[in-house]
């Protein structure tokens, strides 16, 4: 299948920028801060709160989305794609709310360090650390401390992978599931076929990859721990169900399918879904991509599938 024409008319407005990763760290935060999306789908919820809680490096930001009810509701983690370099909570707030008030889930978005100022293991330290204050204060935010998923987008997706091996490995909360949204799930040497066959003209670009590891990482031979590949863990074997969402035209499509059938193979129930025609970044676009809201519904779907499963 070709490029969706909705995501053809943004791409072409892209190319009018220059690539983020011949430009500053700086120069790339304000670029992505400054994206502005009109039609956006922005749902009703309940309530935004901003706090901060104590992190291994300090004080550490995080956004509280409750939904319209009762509750107490389901509790969702959620780590926001990054590079682990760029983004932030008000670039990924929409997502945010959609998956609020679309599973029904008291969503905690968190504000983790950013590299370079922040090399590996700041951010997997970060939301390891926001993920257990969120279950352990699950009944202040009116959320349900035996019902806790994780999830992200790109690298957040990462980060919520590296988060379900840590809290398997290293002594809690149970996880009710893993949503993992076009997933870097491996470091990008040698790399995969999508990463050569999207390499370039899809947003996101093998060198953009290339550039976002540069700083995330103090040396490359720190690529090969699972903790930032989660690609290279010896067993996957014991983890939370799993949600894999990839995009036909993304550098990373592979990468995050191959992880879905590692899961499998390890005895993890997974719904893994392409998106043909899709491109990196099109499921924070519900509301203008006709597949993006159809993405997003279906994940809320079996976010909410599994928080009614006992």
């Amino acid at each position: 299948m070709t490029v969706d024409p909705q995501i053809q008319v943004l791409l072409a407005l892209r190319a009018q920028l220059p690539p983020f990763h011949t430009l500053s760290v700086s120069e790339a935060r304000e670029q992505f801060a400054a994206r502005a999306i009109p039609g956006l789908r922005i749902p009703e919820i309940g309530s935004v709160v901003n706090r901060d809680m104590q992190g291994p490096g300090g004080s550490l930001g995080l956004r509280i989305y409750t939904p319209v009810g009762e509750g107490p509701f389901p509790l969702m983690v959620f780590y926001h794609g990054s590079g682990f370099v760029v983004c932030s909570l008000d670039t990924h707030d929409a997502i945010c709310r959609n998956l609020c008030a679309g599973a029904g889930c008291v969503v905690v978005s968190v504000d983790y360090r950013l590299a370079p100022e922040a090399k590996f293991p700041a951010a997997p330290d970060d939301c390891l650390a926001a993920t257990r204050w969120a279950q352990e204060n699950a009944s202040a935010l009116n959320a349900d401390p035996g019902c806790v998923f994780v999830a992200g987008d790109s690298a957040g997706a990462n980060l919520a992978a590296v988060t379900a091996l840590r809290i398997r490995d290293e002594g809690g909360p149970k996880l009710r599931g893993q949503l993992l949204v076009y997933p870097v799930t491996d470091y990008h040497d040698p790399g995969t076929p999508s990463m050569v066959e999207n390499a370039e003209g899809y947003g996101l670009t093998r060198d953009g990859m290339i550039w976002f590891w540069a700083q995330y990482l103090e040396d490359a031979s720190h690529g090969a721990h699972p903790h930032a590949s989660p690609m290279r863990a010896n067993d996957l074997s014991g983890l939370p169900p799993a949600m894999v969402i990839t995009a036909q035209y993304d550098p990373l499509r592979d990468e995050g399918e191959y992880y879905a059938d590692r899961l499998k193979a390890a005895g993890v129930p997974v719904v893994m879904k392409r998106w043909d025609g899709m491109n990196h970044g099109f499921f924070n676009l519900p509301g203008v991509v006709d597949k993006a809201t159809q993405a997003v519904d279906e994940a809320c779907a079996w976010v909410r599938g599994l928080a009614k499963a006992s």
